[in-house]
């Protein structure tokens, strides 16, 4: 048991998420290491070539120092002499060239005999400055050799010794280098700190907002001001998306309410016509009359039921279309042949105003066909009932495209419902009166229209009736 459990554990370890890391911390602490490593490796190089330039300076003043040592011991008949006021003027030169206490100064004759040392040195330390030895690679002392020449002869030398490793900043400067870098550190981290702060602060809001639309609250305002255009944007598209979520709610509830409603009103009133007849509640002519019209209601529901599933399948992609090269002037008069047929009792008047030349498609007929049916059944419903109805077919081309417009002389679209037309589960309120149905006929038919490469446009509509366009590529001839 022990021994199953084990590995059990383990796996649960390392299957456990990582911590997430804000933008704020993640940015912050990254840029920090960062900097605080570069302006290291920039101060160590400043402090390295500093040094050098330091050295050099040095071995410059102490050769110049030679130099002047050198023009004061020497005389004219080429021997040396020391001045008696030569210690005075090498203070004096060395607080003026700010040279170290440590350095060591001998002045040898041309045979290397010391005749002037400062400090007192012994026989061994002069040889040991006049001849260093390497300990570790690098000499410990820096001797600078200036000759003591009379007549283009060498009558001596002045050598000075001074420690290679003292230091060369005194520990106010070292504070300051220090204290500048350190400055230099927390003024970057302070910049991108408050950079990410402003950056993280409106994503942090849109962030929240989204969590509340997850949770179902779609009511969310973004207060975000921000200067930066790529985040206005996000802040923009984000509040544009909420609202579009929040209107498809509001419309995905109302629209259950009406496929519902008009999906139960049919059978309501089939299963109050069929108890009607089977409780012997009517009989003869008129039960036969009570089953017409539980038929005719029991077609209406059949009909509904059929659009929702055709709308469902063709926005899940599961209908496919054809693409085939067809007679748009003989298929759109067979499609209205057909629909006449069962409408032969009504007065409808249809007027062609078609090309005289022939006009190919590409495109499905079977989708052409639900298209251009469905306009017509459109235009039956919008009838006008104090004037007979008029629908009128044209079909022109344009640069590519061919446009079949249906025109009826019905009752018109409502300024306030053009705009919702092609919306899913839209019925205006006229609408709902006249004839029972979805919402869905005309959203099916523009999606059936754009898989072909075309369009369904409402062109125009009013008082003397509306006008419907079903744009399709042009075939070839």
């Amino acid at each position: 048991m022990n021994v199953i459990a084990a590995p059990v554990r383990r796996s649960e370890g390392r299957t456990r998420k990582r911590r997430a890391t804000s933008i704020l911390t993640y940015w912050t602490l990254r840029y920090f290491l960062i900097l605080f490593a570069a302006l290291a490796i920039a101060g160590g190089v400043a402090l390295y070539g500093i040094r050098e330039t330091a050295m050099d300076n040095r071995s410059r003043t102490a050769a110049m120092l030679g130099q002047e040592v050198a023009d004061r011991v020497k005389t004219e008949d080429g021997s040396l002499y020391i001045p008696s006021n030569l210690n005075t003027i090498l203070d004096e030169r060395m607080e003026l060239f700010n040279i170290n206490l440590d350095v060591c100064l001998l002045v040898a004759d041309a045979q290397g005999n010391a005749v002037f040392t400062r400090p007192e040195m012994t026989p061994q330390q002069i040889r040991d400055k006049l001849h260093p030895r390497p300990r570790s690679g690098e000499p410990e002392y820096q001797l600078i050799d200036t000759p003591i020449m009379q007549n283009g002869k060498e009558i001596g030398g002045v050598y000075i010794s001074q420690f290679r490793k003292t230091p060369l900043y005194t520990s106010n400067e070292i504070i300051a280098f220090a204290s500048l870098l350190g400055v230099l550190a927390l003024s970057g981290w302070f910049t991108i700190y408050l950079l990410s702060r402003k950056l993280s602060r409106p994503i942090r809001e849109v962030a929240e907002s989204a969590r509340q639309i997850r949770n179902g609250r779609y009511d969310v305002e973004l207060q975000i001001q921000t200067g930066e255009r790529e985040l206005g944007e996000l802040v923009d598209s984000f509040r544009s998306m909420a609202g579009r979520l929040h209107q498809l709610e509001e419309w995905r509830e109302l629209s259950l309410a009406g496929v519902t409603h008009e999906l139960k009103t049919p059978v309501t009133s089939i299963k109050g016509l069929v108890m009607a007849v089977r409780e012997e509640v009517v009989t003869g002519e008129e039960a036969k009359e009570f089953l017409d019209i539980a038929l005719q209601e029991s077609g209406r529901m059949e009909r509904m039921v059929a659009d929702l599933l055709d709308y469902n399948a063709f926005s899940s992609g599961n209908v496919s279309v054809r693409r085939d090269r067809i007679d748009l002037k003989l298929l759109v008069s067979e499609i209205v042949y057909q629909w006449k047929l069962p409408h032969e009792c009504d007065s409808i008047e249809i007027d062609y105003d078609f090309p005289a030349e022939m006009i190919y498609t590409t495109g499905d007929a079977l989708r052409i066909q639900q298209i251009v049916v469905n306009l017509l059944n459109n235009g039956l419903q919008a009838a006008h009932p104090e004037r007979p109805l008029r629908l009128r077919l044209t079909i022109r081309e344009s640069t590519g495209r061919i446009h079949v417009e249906i025109a009826d002389n019905g009752t018109g679209i409502r300024e306030q419902d053009r705009d919702h037309v092609f919306d899913r589960f839209y019925r205006s309120e006229q609408k709902k009166r006249a004839t029972r149905g979805l919402g869905l006929g005309l959203t099916y038919s523009r999606l059936l229209a754009r898989a072909q490469g075309g369009d369904l446009l409402l062109r125009s509509s009013g008082p003397s009736g509306t006008t419907f366009s079903l744009e399709l590529p042009r075939g070839i001839r």
